[in-house]
């Protein structure tokens, strides 16, 4: 059962449009899904909200550590509300999926990613689950950087948001554990590689 989600991103609104915030973009959409405000919280080092359900209370973060210090928030909530890794769901973009998948997945590397890296770091585990949004890969190692601080052109952005979409319809699932179901529904609309 996941006790918390917490989408990745950098903020401010010069980062907003980044395929970098592919975590925040699909933590906002849940939010809004949900009818919760996510409110700035000093003490967790992001904004934060919280979804009442019948299995107890469940935790909406996006840090505002920026991306690489994303650990720090992530780390806070849990401590403070008792929350194992195995039970924190983590929202990112994907290159190494293109466009219009996504994946569910427990623990695993970092695969490049520092706000990966910083969480299993802060956590000391990589034993938590991860929402993959793929957002592809520009072909060359030199140009990622650039890749993910720019904007998707718009048939990228579509199929980004119909992986979104799916990963939204599987949240009950998650949320009760079911995570074979909820990969089955997250991978239902991924096209072949």
């Amino acid at each position: 059962m996941i006790r918390l989600i917490a989408g990745l991103g950098n903020p401010g609104p010069e980062h907003a449009q980044q395929r970098h915030n592919a975590g925040f973009w699909w933590l906002d959409q849940l939010a809004l899904r949900e009818r919760v405000q996510l409110r700035a919280e000093r003490g967790f080092f992001g904004d934060v909200a919280r979804l009442r359900g019948a299995d107890g209370d469940v935790w909406l973060l996006e840090p505002t550590t920026y991306m690489n210090r994303s650990g720090q928030a992530v780390a806070a909530l849990a401590r403070f509300y008792k929350i194992a890794p195995e039970q924190i769901l983590v929202v990112h973009d994907e290159l190494d999926l293109p466009p219009g998948q996504a994946k569910l997945k427990l623990g695993g590397g970092h695969a490049g990613h520092n706000g990966l890296r910083d969480i299993a770091a802060q956590l000391g585990t990589p034993q938590f689950w991860r929402l993959r949004i793929g957002i592809g890969h520009p072909g060359e190692r030199s140009a990622v950087v650039g890749f993910v601080l720019g904007r998707p052109q718009r048939g990228e952005l579509e199929l980004i948001e119909q992986a979104m979409d799916r990963a939204l319809d599987a949240v009950p699932d998650l949320l009760h554990g079911r995570f074979e179901q909820a990969t089955m529904e997250l991978h239902r609309g991924n096209a072949p590689r």
